[in-house]
């Protein structure tokens, strides 16, 4: 207390000073209207800044949560594109399924599913990512992965109750199919290993017209993925003159070192299709016998 007197007594004067002057500009601001009308319009400005301010700081803090929302609403919107879904062929006889969407009978082909990226690896030859959904929310092995821009970033492996675990296009034993977008024509996608900014397309022809900066798309034959989903553009283009194909290297799409919302994306039909498969094959085999 005795400190808070003689710093009082100090600066006496300074202190009646400012007083007198608060005062002063009170008295000023208060009674007459213009300098009333000036004072308002710094107060509004001055205090409009500090609430721009704050309210940056603001965002800054809740990026977290609105990206998280953003990224559900594009899982909800992404549900909704027409290619999720297919059209039976009315030619034949219709059996209502339990996901028909509405009256115009078309069928849910795909579902998308939003996910985390908890752990990722770029820098072996086997690289992984795990997600943070598991079996509990229903993903199941051969499941395609996309990014947020809907590129491929590989396709569920191996699950738990939790989480997933994800083969990255950077992992040696990936194998995707995939066509150039111009042309249509299909081969392999696959990764040597080496640069994880390059990965390769096999089984393109040398006789196909294509160019430095093409697009490369998921192709149409594959149970796992969607078609026509961005997997990268070419980068350079060579041949081997063994085999007559084209040796192309592909720069991914996806940033593999910057990973963080993805979508988990099933094909509602797979099972049917990869069971007509094996059908098909066993009664082949059948048949081969039979003709002996």
């Amino acid at each position: 207390m005795l400190n808070i007197f003689l710093f009082i007594r100090r600066y006496i004067t300074f202190l009646a000073f400012l007083f007198l002057q608060i005062l002063a500009l009170w008295m000023l601001f208060s009674y007459n209207r213009h300098h009333k009308a000036v004072g308002m319009g710094m107060a509004h400005q001055f205090t409009g800044t500090i609430n721009k301010q704050v309210d940056r700081l603001d965002d800054y803090f809740h990026q977290g949560v609105e990206n998280r929302r953003v990224h559900r609403m594009n899982d909800s919107l992404l549900n909704l594109l027409q290619s999720n879904f297919s059209i039976p062929d009315t030619s034949r006889q219709m059996v209502v399924d339990t996901v028909m969407v509405d009256s115009t009978k078309t069928y849910r082909r795909y579902f998308w599913m939003g996910a985390k990226v908890v752990y990722n690896t770029v820098n072996f030859d086997k690289n992984y990512l795990q997600l943070d959904r598991g079996s509990k929310m229903g993903v199941k092995d051969q499941m395609a992965v996309l990014n947020s821009d809907g590129a491929v970033v590989g396709q569920v492996v191996n699950v738990s109750a939790n989480f997933s675990q994800v083969m990255s296009l950077l992992h040696v034993q990936s194998i995707v199919s995939a066509s150039l977008k111009t042309t249509g024509e299909s081969g392999r996608i696959r990764w040597d290993g080496k640069h994880p900014g390059l990965i390769s397309m096999e089984g393109i022809a040398r006789n196909v017209i294509l160019k430095v900066g093409d697009t490369v798309v998921t192709s149409k034959y594959t149970y796992n993925f969607p078609p026509d989903k961005f997997i990268g553009t070419i980068a350079s283009v060579s041949s081997d003159p063994a085999t007559g194909f084209y040796l192309l290297k592909i720069r991914p799409a996806v940033n593999f070192r910057n990973v963080q919302q993805v979508f988990i994306v099933e094909n509602l039909m797979r099972d049917e299709q990869v069971q007509l498969e094996k059908e098909t094959e066993k009664k082949m085999d059948q048949q081969s016998k039979t003709n002996r």
